[in-house]
């Protein structure tokens, strides 16, 4: 299982760098894992769009999202498809409001809305609390701690488990969802001394100890903001879990 690393920034796009968006490969298989501001044209210098097999979104924030309408504009209107015909539509896991937010956002009034939804690009599968298989991966959502519908989720393949919390805040399903992984790619917007809300992002503490209770092999953290302090949150990650370290944008993992 490779893991590519599309946009990592948390929140918003920062300077150069995208929101989050990551590829997942097995067997040639190609699984996009959110798709968020910048990240659709990163996948362009990894992949052709078109070779996207499926596509999960944890939840519709426009961080994790809102380049699904450069995707749908590429699936839509190229003059020359690698497909004989249209609809040739695109498995999309979401949670259930999907089809609704995302003509939201790439519609301008509710006349285009009306006259095309965006159902004859995508094939819509709500994301549940449940494991479904989506190519050669074995895939389980977790309900996690969010100001909306959001999941975690539990990626297996070839006798390797890669947890990706989404964005959470701490919250039990957690620890069911990070329990015993080989990977885990876990949020970190803040430090832990920062004046944050609860119950919307972890700090890089919380990851550290995330990582640590749930015996993990391995700690990637991610979606870390642009106003916050990478290094911190890796200092105080590392200070509960050693084996932890930053993505990067661009960052390769054969897991």
């Amino acid at each position: 299982m490779r893991l590519t690393i599309l946009g990592c920034s948390g929140s918003i796009p920062g300077p150069d760098a995208a929101a989050s968006g990551y590829l997942l490969e097995a067997e040639g298989y190609r699984l996009g894992l959110e798709l968020g501001t910048g990240t659709f044209a990163r996948l362009q210098t990894v992949l052709d769009p078109f070779d996207l097999d499926a596509l999960v979104l944890s939840h519709l924030h426009a961080d994790h999202c809102a380049d699904v309408n450069s995707l749908t504009v590429l699936r839509r209107y190229h003059p020359a498809p690698p497909y004989p015909a249209r609809p040739r539509r695109l498995p999309l896991y979401a949670p259930a409001d999907a089809p609704s937010r995302l003509a939201h956002a790439y519609a301008a009034d509710a006349a285009e809305r009306a006259a095309a939804d965006l159902s004859d690009v995508y094939e819509f599968h709500e994301l549940r609390e449940e494991r479904i298989e989506i190519g050669p991966f074995d895939v389980t959502a977790v309900a996690v701690y969010h100001p909306t519908p959001a999941f975690g989720l539990r990626i297996a393949y070839g006798g390797t488990i890669l947890a990706y919390t989404g964005d959470t805040g701490l919250c039990r399903g957690l620890g069911e969802l990070a329990d015993g992984v080989d990977v885990l790619l876990s949020e970190a917007s803040w430090t832990d001394a920062a004046d944050r809300p609860q119950g919307v992002h972890l700090s890089g503490k919380e990851a550290g100890e995330l990582a640590k209770e749930a015996g993990v092999g391995r700690l990637l953290l991610t979606h870390i903001a642009p106003w916050t302090d990478r290094n911190a949150v890796l200092a105080e990650a590392k200070a509960v879990f050693p084996d932890a370290e930053l993505v990067t944008q661009g960052a390769v993992y054969d897991l």
